[in-house]
């Protein structure tokens, strides 16, 4: 990330987690413009009532859970991704944590983490003498 105030750490951390049934780990593009930082991943049959994405402490977690499609066939593959989606992400200050916005589209997530006002830059007003 090149802004030096407010970062975004990418984590992969399941060995303190507490969930056993992890299965998959989306991937993330995460990228940042003047005022938020943007995270957008593949989370394919994933439903929005399947999908719970929480902040508390700095920490930002998303989990989902893509249902089986077909409970009575015999695959000859299954590549497709079924079961439970986790992925967590350590967010250091400078994100508005109040202000995070989520849209599930199409089987993509995008998440919307807006930077907190004090530490954006302000432009100082210059008075004549």
């Amino acid at each position: 990330m090149s802004n030096t105030t407010t970062q975004v750490r990418q984590t992969q951390d399941f060995t303190n987690n507490e969930r056993s049934t992890l299965t998959y780990t989306p991937r993330f593009d995460i990228w940042e413009d003047e005022t938020a930082f943007h995270l957008t991943g593949d989370l394919p049959g994933v439903s929005s009532e399947h999908l719970e994405i929480q902040y508390k402490d700095g920490e930002l977690q998303i989990w989902g859970k893509a249902p089986p499609r077909q409970d009575e066939v015999e695959y000859w593959a299954q590549e497709y991704g079924i079961g439970d989606y986790y992925r967590s992400f350590s967010l250091d200050k400078g994100i508005d944590g109040d202000r995070i916005d989520a849209v599930l589209k199409d089987g993509v997530l995008e998440l919307t983490l807006p930077k907190h006002p004090s530490v954006l830059p302000r432009r100082i007003a210059v008075k004549s003498g």
